[in-house]
């Protein structure tokens, strides 16, 4: 085997120099501790015969090899992790009670880079949305900032979710991506153009993970020691600077690897380049909610002219031990919040609120939270109990509340924020949808250069989509946003620019 690259080379070295400092003998165990007398050679019936059914060294090998892998995660299944510290730089007292943010307080993390869509073993130069996980292990429990690195989504509403990632994946008959598929889907979702224009940019292709932004995507809510509450948006911004990689990149790129960001985040951090990013917010009160021509808390929406504030920085500084142990099973999830720190009304996050617990107790088994990656740095007192792979260590007969014997009772001073509700319940979208502008005005900020790679990216796909009406309503919704834009995809494409006109003129914002 030859080791090519400056990483693999120094990953050799470290190999070599475990294994020479490892000087006193060992003896190998059974996972139940026993001594193992032979790993070389199965127990046989005489010199000539079968193996024996006894032989529960041979069993236990096999049955473990069997069972190293656990489910793939449905979306980001290749990732990266590493963890490091936050360091609160500003005060939010006058916001939140979260404990996160008092000044000066510093909280481990652990960061979990990934794509979205491909398989486990996919290129990281695919254009895709990048994951930007954050679990802070708080002194009030885990608080998990789950988002990406684009600010927006291609949904507002949770129950497409399962739609949108199947028009996405793989056509389950070829098992190929195919952009008639998606662009099949997102003909009909219209609000996905503003997230489409920015994933076909080149922000779609960043260039690593350290040089790539991030962002809670949702609204959440801070609320203070009274129950007040505001809504609040999460960015994080690089200190190394943003960088993408342009079209003629991504092939050059990938015909040497398939990780290139891992690589590069490993080996910045493993030189101590610590990569950092200051953590912003914006805040809006309940009561300024309707001030806007959109609805701030759709995911399909930035908001735009709302000041940001610096809470604090993240830098990352060490890279786990074992990378099945904490990047393949550490378990985020937008349902893990501290006090301070609330779920909004927005509709996408809504669902996730249940989907990401559960899909990670389906993946992981149902004690994933009490394995070390996932472990909260305070005691955990509830409950629940057994399951597969249970190892609380748990005792007494109480496993109930309330309880005369046992005094653990819930602190009402940690109760949620009161939400004021009117009206019935009702099964249709939000009312102000706004589906276009937003889009207009990114491919307006950007350059000649960045523009014209959007138009390369975008046609080169929709070129793919046989369905003239499916090709006609994408150009529609492009030329909705702004005119420029659809009539050059539509020259790109050949297709008439006065017809693309006549449809984007019968749509509603």
């Amino acid at each position: 085997m030859i080791f090519k690259t400056p990483f693999a080379q120094r990953t050799l070295v470290a190999c070599l120099l475990m294994v020479s400092v490892s000087t006193q003998a060992a003896t190998l165990t059974q996972d139940n501790g026993a001594p193992v007398g032979s790993n070389q050679h199965s127990q046989t019936a005489g010199a000539n015969g079968p193996s024996l059914l006894q032989d529960t060294q041979l069993l236990q090998k096999l049955q473990r090899f069997d069972r190293e892998r656990i489910p793939e995660r449905v979306v980001h299944a290749r990732g990266v992790g590493a963890q490091g510290v936050f360091t609160a730089t500003e005060g939010l007292a006058d916001v939140t009670r979260a404990v996160v943010f008092k000044p000066g307080e510093q909280t481990p993390v652990f960061v979990r880079f990934s794509t979205v869509i491909g398989s486990k073993g996919a290129p990281e130069t695919d254009r895709d949305p990048r994951g930007f996980a954050t679990k802070f292990y708080t002194a009030q429990g885990n608080w998990d900032l789950v988002g990406n690195n684009l600010p927006v989504f291609f949904i507002r509403d949770a129950i497409k979710f399962a739609d949108m990632v199947h028009s996405l994946k793989p056509d389950p008959v070829t098992n190929a991506q195919d952009p008639n598929r998606f662009f099949d889907f997102f003909s009909h979702i219209p609000e996905s153009t503003h997230m489409l224009t920015r994933v076909y940019s080149n922000f779609g292709t960043p260039a690593n993970y350290r040089q790539m932004n991030g962002s809670s995507v949702h609204a959440l809510k801070l609320v203070d020691e009274k129950g007040r509450y505001q809504y609040a948006k999460f960015a994080w911004k690089s200190k190394q600077g943003e960088a993408n990689l342009r079209p003629d990149m991504l092939s050059k790129i990938q015909g040497k690897t398939v990780a290139h960001a891992t690589a590069d985040l490993i080996t910045a951090i493993q030189d101590k380049r610590y990569p950092a990013w200051d953590l912003y917010v914006q805040l809006m009160a309940a009561d300024q909610l309707e001030r806007f021509e959109f609805d701030p808390l759709d995911p399909t929406k930035v908001w735009t002219g709302v000041p940001e504030r610096k809470v604090g920085t993240m830098t990352l500084n060490k890279v786990p031990d074992n990378f099945f142990e904490s990047t393949e099973q550490v378990a985020m999830s937008p349902a893990n919040l501290v006090p301070g720190i609330e779920a909004s009304e927005d509709r996408l996050l809504q669902g996730r609120l249940f989907s990401y617990l559960d899909t990670q107790m389906h993946r992981v088994g149902t004690n994933f939270q009490a394995l070390a990656v996932n472990r909260p740095k305070v005691a955990v007192i509830n409950n629940h109990q057994d399951g597969a792979a249970s190892a609380s260590g748990r005792h007494g007969s109480v496993n109930y509340e309330p309880s005369r014997q046992v005094d653990v009772h819930e602190d009402p001073s940690f109760v949620k924020s009161k939400l004021p509700l009117q009206g019935t319940t009702q099964q249709k979208g939000i009312a102000k949808t706004l589906n276009f502008q937003q889009a207009g005005e990114f491919f307006r900020a950007l350059d000649a250069q960045n523009q014209d790679d959007l138009i390369a990216n975008l046609s080169a796909d929709l070129a793919q989509v046989k369905n003239k009406r499916t090709q006609e309503a994408m150009l529609a919704h492009f030329y909705k946003a702004d005119a420029q834009y659809g009539a050059r995809l539509a020259k790109a494409l050949g297709v008439d620019v006065a017809l693309v006109h006549q449809r984007a003129t019968s749509l509603l914002e």
